[in-house]
């Protein structure tokens, strides 16, 4: 069996834990590549050093760089995971697709700004380069049984998809892509939202919104709503599926999932041991990517797929930004809260 050749791009530090400075996720995604019989990991980059030997001692690697560039040079890469903050994403997937790889697995968010997100798709489209973001959620059981519990018609027909998290960009890009899992993959029709940024507020060194609510329309006329930071109490839920004869909701009350069919009384479901985060998921959506590749069909964690989800992302911020509706597609190129704070109409603490 020819092996597919794997390099990583941000190795991190585990032993500092888990934070909003960094989770170490180029170990879980190395040890995927390592349960893969057809993928080996041959080489790492980090600009710390010790991270990087750290790294490459852990998992035999006979090479490691402290520059992307160096380690895209030298090595004959067929893949490439990229596990550095968003805002580094998009120079990092155009610099691996100017090396000739077949594909690219990064981090989520997507980019620091809506122009490199829909540039990375369209580089690797253009190129014939596979590229996925790691919305790891479509591959745990307390979200695909709810879908399968909604696509077998347990709650009737989809009306609304709700949504509570910390914040939109950083914790709610998977659950605005776990929308488009549940209601097809179809791109929204228009957005309005209002965000808060009273104190500065970031994770992975991006600027993230205090409190945010939002309301937008998909294409077949399901609504999708989002509660953030202080409003996410009035959701209650991880994830809730409204429909025509019940209701699905995902993460609450110690409960990973339960089903309300016809105002009965809550029936909770047997997720079989997996949680909202786990185990496993990171595992799958690899594997599912490695698959696609030999198959030429679309990984579930297609940039594509990850596109609508970031189009709502800043479409919300743009939205605050306007006062108004915005009606998609997205015209814009910028992070609408990132200048909203450098033009001085947002004025954090």
């Amino acid at each position: 069996m020819t092996q597919l050749r794997v390099g990583v791009i941000g190795t991190g530090n585990p032993t500092k834990g888990a934070s909003r400075m960094g989770y170490a996720m180029a170990y879980q995604h190395a040890n995927a590549y390592a349960a893969l019989d057809n993928c080996q990991l041959v080489a790492c980059a980090d600009i710390k050093q010790e991270n990087a030997e750290a790294f490459a001692e852990h998992y035999q690697l006979p090479n490691f760089y402290l520059s992307h560039q160096e380690m895209l040079a030298q090595e004959d890469l067929d893949i490439v995971s990229i596990c550095v903050w968003p805002h580094l994403h998009a120079r990092l997937v155009l610099d691996s697709i100017d090396a000739g790889v077949r594909a690219i697995h990064s981090e989520k968010p997507m980019a620091d700004t809506w122009g490199d997100a829909k540039r990375m798709v369209l580089t690797a489209e253009k190129n014939s380069v596979q590229l996925t973001f790691n919305h790891q959620r479509r591959f745990g059981k307390p979200f695909s049984m709810a879908k399968d519990l909604l696509k077998s018609g347990q709650i009737g027909d989809l009306l609304r998809l709700e949504a509570a998290c910390g914040d939109i960009y950083d914790y709610g890009t998977h659950y605005i892509d776990m929308f488009g899992f549940y209601n097809q993959d179809l791109p929204a029709k228009w957005v309005q939202g209002q965000i808060d940024y009273r104190t500065k507020n970031l994770v992975f060194g991006a600027m993230v919104e205090n409190q945010a609510t939002a309301l937008w329309e998909y294409q077949n006329g399901v609504f999708g709503f989002i509660a953030t930071g202080l409003g996410s109490r009035s959701v209650g839920v991880h994830n809730r599926l409204v429909g025509t004869e019940g209701v699905i909701e995902v993460g609450t009350d110690n409960v990973h999932l339960r089903i309300q069919r016809n105002g009965k009384s809550w029936e909770t479901i047997d997720t079989q041991g997996e949680h909202l985060h786990g185990p496993g998921f990171i595992e799958r959506g690899i594997a599912d990517l490695i698959n696609s590749l030999h198959d030429g069909t679309e990984p579930e964690l297609s940039g594509r797929r990850a596109l609508n989800a970031t189009e709502i992302i800043f479409s919300i911020y743009e939205s605050s930004r306007r006062r108004s509706r915005i009606d998609l597609p997205l015209d814009i190129d910028d992070n609408p809260l990132v200048e909203m704070v450098e033009s001085g109409a947002l004025q954090p603490e």
